[in-house]
């Protein structure tokens, strides 16, 4: 009986002559490498010798590693202290990841109509090391608008969809992020106070969707609600961002009915429950 053999020309994904050996098949100091990624992941930072010690290898090896790792953006190295973190390189690889992910895949059709509904560009965000990483968007036609390409940061108490999450956010969670990351103030309506903010979010938590009034930025304004899991735990957030002289406050409780909307829908698209 014959075989079939793969087409020629197409790219294989072995070598044809490879045999399952993974001591010879595994590049050790890349190895080594994707070992200390894992360990920063899992924790909020770590000191050169604490990566040594925790991998159990030698400071010096680490160390050309961690060079090797800053120099493609992988890790990060944050003063005072000398603790290392995962770098935005690492969401970038990630992101392709990312692009198969339930909630990025799930979220992309709500988001056009939210556009369309709008006319302003739809964002999606997370919260990661306490801060909004946005993962996707998809822009408004208007010459004058907002942008926040895949691996922008946001502090949380100045962002629509950090205030998103931070309102249904247990208050010692949000309390906790507060401490470690403070309230910077960007502008005049920046909420500088943990009582101002904690008032905004239980403000947020009974309307159903978050309101950014120029705490940001001056003449920008952000509508936006929590995605919830399974568990009814807020995951990720959808809003609308655009300038203010378009978003008016007047009409603050018909778009965030709209992004209201859109975020159950994701909601429900990916498994979650409402809390």
């Amino acid at each position: 009986m014959a075989t079939s053999s793969p087409p020629s020309g197409r790219p294989r994904g072995r070598p044809r002559a490879f045999h399952d050996k993974t001591d010879q098949n595994t590049i050790q100091a890349l190895d080594r490498g994707l070992e200390l990624l894992a360990l920063m992941t899992a924790s909020p930072g770590l000191t050169l010798s604490e990566l040594a010690a925790a991998s159990g290898q030698a400071v010096a090896s680490v160390y050309r590693a961690l060079v090797t790792l800053q120099s493609h953006g992988m890790v990060e190295c944050e003063e005072p202290g000398q603790v290392w973190h995962i770098g935005s390189g690492a969401f970038r690889v990630g992101s392709a990841f990312l692009r198969r992910t339930k909630v990025v895949e799930r979220a992309r059709q709500p988001m056009d109509g939210l556009m369309r509904d709008t006319g302003e560009t739809a964002n999606l965000g997370i919260e990661v090391k306490d801060e909004v990483l946005f993962l996707s968007q998809v822009e408004t036609h208007e010459a004058i608008r907002a942008f926040f390409p895949p691996g922008t940061k946001a502090p949380m108490h100045v962002s629509g969809i950090g205030k998103a999450l931070l309102a249904w956010y247990g208050e010692d969670r949000v309390r906790g992020i507060i401490a470690r990351k403070g309230q910077e103030k960007f502008t005049s309506l920046t909420h500088a106070s943990e009582n101002a903010l904690l008032r905004d979010l239980a403000h947020t938590r009974a309307r159903g969707y978050a309101v950014d009034d120029q705490e940001r930025a001056e003449g920008m304004r952000c509508v936006a609600a929590p995605i919830f899991n399974s568990h009814g735990e807020p995951v990720a957030g959808l809003s609308i961002s655009g300038p203010a002289f378009r978003m008016n406050l007047s009409d603050a409780g018909r778009l965030g009915s709209l992004v209201r909307r859109a975020a159950d829908q994701v909601t429900d698209a990916i498994g979650g429950v409402q809390p």
